[in-house]
């Protein structure tokens, strides 16, 4: 297959944050490409970035109108390739990787081992401790006094065992805290020491290629949002601390395509705060300084081309809003 030729790439979560980076990754390629958007809502910025939208029925994922809704889509657009935006989407793919492969078409996804152990925090630190990687003290208490006992003095972190990014992460300040949120905090979660200042909070992309091979890093130093995506980010360009701790996890892990690894630094301890084995909110962010996720993707999966490591820019970026508006006279 000729890179001249047009490429036609679903992207799904065109709604948020993610997958509206991956398609703003994609145009900046240059490349010819056709972009079907996928999303639950159509309202948002997302259908107005892609050159075709298809909004998701109403319909759980595991039953055969959702399915359908896939076939259908692929039949129509002629899909080569898809990049998925979300984590449940990662998912579904990940469950239907031989349906898909059967249809032509490819998935820019990790590996079924990497996505299985970094789906339960409590069972990921485990695997981290197996492997004699530093582990940030955790613990599932029943009472307040046992947190104290075995994390220290609060304030602690009550995070959910499920789920990415910092949804559902809550800080506890005191006993009545605690007493409060366990009752009110949906599913199953963990409380956790605090390591690391604010200053010292990293998110790192590497893009694997297997057997402890990787393309990268590129470090930034952050800070979030409320909304717990990177908000401001400083390309670091050497940290012999987290690169050694980038090649150990990779050696160990073996990840394929997009990956990112999230740190704090404690003096000369990278704690690993979690690994999301697909594109990350930063995507564009990194995109911005030369590091293109998105048309390494292309390159690795449709391709099975190894992409060569590009020449990373020094800078930072700052997150902003900004108004997309759609007057009712504008044809729809």
């Amino acid at each position: 297959m000729s890179t001249d030729t047009e490429i036609v790439i679903a992207v799904t979560g065109v709604g948020a944050i993610i997958g509206q980076g991956i398609v703003r990754s994609l145009r900046a390629s240059g490349r010819a490409i056709r972009v079907v958007g996928i999303d639950r809502s159509a309202q948002s910025l997302g259908p107005h970035i892609v050159d075709a939208f298809e909004q998701k029925p109403d319909a759980s994922e595991d039953s055969p109108e959702y399915q359908a809704y896939w076939d259908s889509l692929i039949q129509r657009h002629d899909i080569q390739i898809v990049l998925p935006g979300l984590e449940v989407d990662m998912v579904y793919l990940d469950k239907n990787r031989d349906w898909f492969e059967s249809r032509g078409v490819r998935l820019a996804l990790n590996t079924p081992n990497l996505i299985r152990i970094t789906a339960n925090k409590w069972e990921f630190g485990k695997a981290l401790g197996d492997m004699s990687y530093p582990v940030i003290p955790s613990i599932r208490p029943d009472t307040w006094q046992q947190a104290v006992e075995k994390l220290g003095l609060p304030p602690f972190l009550l995070k959910p065992l499920q789920g990415s990014g910092s949804r559902g992460i809550l800080r506890l300040e005191d006993e009545q805290d605690f007493e409060y949120w366990r009752l009110k905090a949906s599913g199953d979660w963990m409380l956790q020491r605090i390591v690391g200042k604010t200053d010292e909070e990293y998110t790192v992309g590497v893009f694997g290629l297997g057997n402890d091979h990787f393309i990268g890093p590129l470090i930034f130093r952050r800070r979030l949002s409320p909304a717990g995506n990177t908000q401001q980010a400083e390309v670091v360009l050497h940290h012999p601390v987290l690169e050694t701790a980038v090649k150990k996890l990779c050696r160990h892990f073996s990840p394929i395509g997009p990956t990112n690894l999230q740190f704090r630094v404690e003096g000369e301890i990278a704690y690993l705060l979690e690994i999301n084995p697909r594109f990350s909110s930063s995507n564009s962010l990194r995109t911005a300084f030369g590091y293109n996720e998105a048309v390494m993707a292309i390159d690795y999966y449709l391709f099975n081309r190894t992409p060569k490591m590009p020449a990373l820019q020094e800078g930072h970026a700052l997150r902003y809003y900004e108004d997309f508006v759609i007057h009712a006279s504008h044809p729809v």
